[in-house]
């Protein structure tokens, strides 16, 4: 008899999944996907962010390995969004959020969507005389650049309260994402919408309050906020890479859903956040099994609809879906790792 756990998930998967990560971490066996030919190449480049809500994809280094990957390298970005590193060609693979995916969609043939990964990650932060989103026309925002993820994130949000974000808001450039909560910490902005983990600091802090928090309400909390995408060209050459480096980062979100608490420990240890308690406090508020149950051509499709009203991309939802997705591999992979 099958032992299920909370989620649905079920023992013998989630023994198996631990299993694959304590001894990628702690027996250095080697492994790999059974009757699937090997990755036609042994080295793969992820992003780094000062974002914890990467965690499968930081976790997935370990699930790499055992997929036939000798060499796993985490390209640093800094003051560019993640689908940028895969357009200029420094990263393979990547989380971002789904409006950046969008727009990095627009901006180049050479980005694919392949993957949902869960919901949240992203709260708005006022100050107290603010209580709506439509109350901040005319107010400033800080965000790290112009184009950025919070950026394109804020002016989707924008767009579906009937605003105008290229012209209802001052946008205040800080550069970098530690600048951008300073200056609201300071009061010197009207809004900030803030990433794990920001929105634990600024509530430890006392500072602020949350109008919109995506992982709760709606519409937002109905769509992916962190989805995995690609570079075309990689997944065009090594489709059995992608495909297993697809799977390695959905068993991680899975064993974050389920052992949150020896995530964060993993997390501290590698040194992608050095605060156990906040880190463990977002993988508990984020939905990571969410890619088993959500369409993530839903998601694209609300935010490029959003994004294309206001005139910050050209391409139609439509045009965005049938040429920057390819969902073979997930829909492979949820029916392999059905619980």
């Amino acid at each position: 008899m099958r032992s299920i756990g909370r989620d649905g998930f079920t023992r013998r998967r989630f023994l198996a999944n631990t299993y694959a990560l304590g001894a990628a971490s702690f027996l250095d066996l080697p492994g790999s996907a059974a009757a699937e030919p090997p990755p036609e190449t042994k080295k793969i480049r992820l992003v780094h962010a000062p974002v914890i809500c990467f965690a499968p994809q930081y976790l997935a280094e370990e699930l790499l390995h055992l997929e036939g990957f000798t060499e796993v390298e985490y390209v640093e970005i800094t003051g560019s969004t993640a689908t940028n590193a895969l357009a200029d060609g420094r990263a393979d693979l990547t989380q971002s959020a789904a409006p950046d995916i969008v727009a990095g969609l627009d901006a180049s043939p050479d980005v694919i969507a392949i993957a949902g990964i869960h919901v949240g990650c992203y709260e708005l932060f006022v100050h107290p005389e603010i209580s709506s989103i439509r109350e901040l026309k005319g107010k400033r925002a800080v965000v790290t650049d112009v184009p950025s993820t919070e950026y394109v994130f804020l002016s989707s949000i924008m767009a579906y309260a009937g605003m105008d974000p290229r012209k209802d808001i001052d946008w205040v450039i800080a550069k970098t994402s530690a600048k951008a909560m300073q200056l609201f910490v300071e009061g010197k902005v009207d809004a900030f919408l803030g990433f794990a983990p920001q929105p634990q600091e600024l509530r430890a802090k006392h500072v602020g309050r949350v109008i919109l928090n995506t992982a709760q309400d709606r519409p937002w909390a109905q769509y992916f906020c962190c989805m995995l995408c690609a570079r075309g060209d990689f997944v065009k050459e090594n489709p059995v890479a992608t495909k297993r480096v697809l799977r390695a980062v959905l068993k991680a979100a899975d064993i974050c859903a389920q052992d949150p608490e020896r995530v964060a420990r993993y997390l501290v240890k590698k040194g992608f956040e050095p605060r156990y308690d906040i880190g463990l406090e977002v993988l508990k508020s984020l939905p990571y099994r969410r890619w088993r149950e959500a369409q993530p051509e839903d998601t694209l499709r609300f935010h490029a609809l959003r994004l294309h009203e206001v005139g910050m991309i050209k391409s139609s939802p439509q045009k965005i879906i049938s040429q920057g997705t390819d969902w073979r591999f997930l829909n492979d992979l949820k029916k392999e790792l059905k619980a």
